[in-house]
């Protein structure tokens, strides 16, 4: 079977090519213009960074994918999902004004910005996948209406993952709020009492009549009733509402992978990954910590799974930066995401991916 391919530039400029044209020209080597968008909805799916964290992606490299995509007469947009934790990306409004204010508008990235599962993180699409882990993949809406999907990816450790590659971006970063409940959790949500404000919103949006008031006026599950859909988490205003967060790291992982394939199967699809400001934690934190290693580059492939293993091996032959979290050096550990998070387990992510069709672990490397 012929190796999936992965083209690859460093970030080493001269007058005559800075990093911006360098990513052109890699994902047009890559064959980003074999792809018809012409009159084509096209998803950029990306992370725009939780505020106080400053090793998101500069909203500069969209641009450049943007630019390009419109030429070829696409109509592209930039777009994520509201996010499950507490933060100031749980709702719509909220994640507008933190795109906004690291740089994420229209002014600066040349396309539009959209919230891909709406207001409060209900506006999904069910996908049927019958997987081993997933039956029915719960995605953003507007990330499923797109007809070309496109991943720009902060490649970076993930204390949960291991790292934080395309899969995870793909994966994780597509679910809806019930999606992500589904890829966190084994069980179902739970009522935190202290910041229940007894606003009934939950109670109606409940289609099981899984909730209900106690004698204080607070709001409770019946786990029996309860379905797990997470939409009492994404109607509560006052974070009361909270997932179990029970999952191992292990089948968190084949979830991802599985919704993942859900969002990509049968549409034309294409990934960069740019190896830079390698953090040991996800960007969602509101803080960021010395980058691991040194930057790295940038990488681009048609192959989900082949990238993401490109980007791995690129980041664990670097040596670790001194004062990082990964300086000292820990006997017998000679991968630097298990040494960030020793108990977590990246390898069961990229082994189910492979298995359920989504690409290959075995690459070709093409330097530009």
């Amino acid at each position: 079977m012929e190796k999936s391919k992965v083209y690859f530039t460093d970030f080493r400029a001269t007058p005559d090519c800075n990093v911006l044209q360098k990513l052109e020209k890699l994902i047009r080597k890559a064959g980003i213009g074999d792809i018809d968008f012409k009159d084509k909805f096209t998803a950029i799916k990306i992370h725009f960074g939780e505020p106080g964290n400053l090793s998101y992606l500069r909203p500069n490299y969209s641009k450049v994918v943007v630019d390009l995509i419109k030429k070829q007469g696409g109509k592209v947009f930039l777009a994520d999902c509201n996010t499950l934790y507490v933060g100031r990306r749980k709702n719509a409004l909220e994640h507008l004004d933190a795109a906004y204010e690291n740089g994420y508008n229209p002014f600066a990235t040349g396309c539009h910005t959209i919230i891909a599962d709406g207001l409060k993180g209900t506006d999904e699409a069910l996908v049927k996948i019958n997987g081993d882990y997933v039956k029915e993949a719960k995605i953003g809406r507007a990330m499923m209406d797109a007809d070309i999907f496109i991943s720009l990816t902060h490649f970076k450790g993930h204390e949960l993952t291991g790292f934080g590659g395309t899969l995870k971006n793909v994966g994780m970063g597509c679910g809806s709020r019930a999606g992500k409940m589904e890829m966190h959790s084994s069980g179902k949500p739970k009522i935190r009492k202290k910041a229940c404000t007894s606003c009934g919103a939950c109670v109606k949006n409940c289609a099981q009549d899984a909730i209900s008031f106690d004698a204080d006026h607070k709001a409770g599950i019946d786990h029996n009733k309860c379905v797990g859909c997470g939409r009492c988490i994404g109607v509560c205003n006052f974070n009361a509402v909270l997932p179990m967060f029970d999952e191992t790291n292990d089948i968190l992982n084949c979830k991802i992978a599985e919704y993942a394939h859900a969002v990509l199967k049968d549409r034309p699809q294409f990934h960069i990954s740019l190896v830079v400001d390698v953090s040991p934690n996800c960007d969602c934190h509101s803080e960021n910590d010395v980058a691991i290693v040194p930057n790295v580059g940038m990488f681009a492939s048609f192959d989900p799974v082949a990238i993401d293993m490109a980007c791995v091996d690129a980041v664990n032959r670097q040596p670790a930066n001194p004062g990082s979290a990964i300086s000292e050096k820990q006997p017998g550990i000679h991968d630097h995401f298990v040494h960030a998070h020793p108990e977590t387990n990246w390898k069961s992510c990229m082994e189910h991916a492979e298995k359920i069709g989504l690409g290959s672990k075995d690459y070709d490397l093409i330097s530009l």
